[in-house]
């Protein structure tokens, strides 16, 4: 398992290289061959590419992705290394430990039949060419394992707030600051205006983030044009269509200023109702593998889960590596529970396809 680790970490996947992700795909399919015994689909859309492998028809979904937040030439700062049981490198927890212990765990079942194996290249970037690949691999299934990399301490994620990302634009008129600014319509302070009214949608655990900004042109013009970026993270279905709406229906303020709304929803939430019952067969499976007890968590991020669940698949999500820093210089991964993440693994999958109960409608 170290081995493929250390393959799939060399073989460095940048989202935004699409030459990168390409190579990367190539690898991972070549990985996947050999556990598998058969060639993936290879699904190229945008010039992104995917990985897909099914095998007979589908009951169980095992769901991951190739590309990370890490730009080519990382490894020359964070070299691949394994020391004390620590596995490091760019990707090594999210997610490519995930990959590898998703194809040992296949590579032990008995039978391959019912699983289909979808493996994205865009997931760190918005899943933008993805996403209906997934909800269309969602729709047969009973069960989708997520094998994103675990919550602190080993948590499996059993649930997930969905996001919306939008883009305010303020349309104003421009005039010079000093000899005649009342002919202008600042947009500049009408989107402060419009920031504190972004903000202030914000309540419980539905966060409203004003992000990005940028307005004006020049020190002593009055700005024609200003806009602000605002991230929304949502733990229910009604509350992003309620942020959605309010965020339609947001009015100017100042005279002769006009706004322009761009965006709306990514993923919808991954509530807990979808996971509850896949997480207790895992708590089960988990005392009698002698795994110790399972914990949960529910998480701010997003993930391709999002998906799954938002088409009615009971979807468990943080099955892959126990480590922690995902994109961050201490991203690392705790070498012994890949075989124990992957033994928990091939006991789900096989307990879907002996029928055990997963909370499918």
């Amino acid at each position: 398992m170290i081995e493929d680790l250390e393959e799939l970490v060399c073989c460095e996947s940048f989202s935004s290289d699409l030459e990168a992700v390409a190579r990367s795909a190539r690898v991972v399919a070549a990985m996947g061959a050999r556990h598998l015994g058969a060639q993936p689909e290879f699904l190229v859309i945008d010039d992104v590419t995917h990985l897909r492998w099914t095998f007979g028809t589908p009951k169980v979904l095992l769901l991951g992705h190739h590309d990370t937040v890490w730009p080519i030439g990382s490894l020359t700062t964070h070299p691949w290394s394994v020391t004390d049981g620590v596995a490091r490198g760019p990707g090594v927890f999210d997610m490519k430990a995930g990959l590898v212990q998703t194809f040992h765990a296949l590579a032990g079942l008995d039978s391959l039949d019912g699983i289909t194996l979808l493996i994205t290249g865009d997931e760190e970037v918005g899943s933008r060419t993805s996403s209906k690949l997934i909800e269309e691999a969602a729709r047969g299934p009973v069960a989708t394992f997520v094998m994103e990399a675990s919550a602190d301490g080993g948590a499996l994620k059993t649930s997930r707030k969905g996001t919306s990302d939008y883009t305010v634009k303020v349309h104003g008129k421009a005039a010079h600051a000093g000899l005649e600014p009342e002919k202008g319509a600042n947009a500049g302070v009408e989107l402060a205006h419009q920031i504190l009214a972004i903000a202030a949608l914000g309540q419980g655990p539905t966060t409203v983030t004003p992000t990005i900004l940028s307005g004006g042109t020049a020190l002593n013009t009055v700005p024609a044009a200003a806009s602000v970026g605002v991230d929304v993270r949502v733990a229910e279905a009604s509350e992003q269509a309620r942020v959605d709406a309010a965020i339609r229906a947001l009015e100017p303020v100042v005279a002769g200023t006009t706004l322009e709304v761009q965006g709306g929803f990514n993923r919808p939430p991954l509530e807990a109702t979808m996971s509850s019952s896949l997480f207790a067969l895992a708590q089960e499976l988990a005392a009698g593998l002698g795994l110790g007890p399972l914990t949960s968590a529910s998480v701010g991020g997003a993930s391709d889960g999002n998906f799954t669940a938002g088409v009615g698949c009971p979807t468990l999500d943080g099955l892959g590596a126990v480590g922690g820093g995902a994109h961050a210089d201490s991203e690392h991964v705790v070498v012994a529970e890949m075989p124990r993440r992957t033994a928990l693994l091939r006991a789900l999958i096989e307990a879907v396809q002996n029928g055990a109960p997963t909370g499918a409608a």
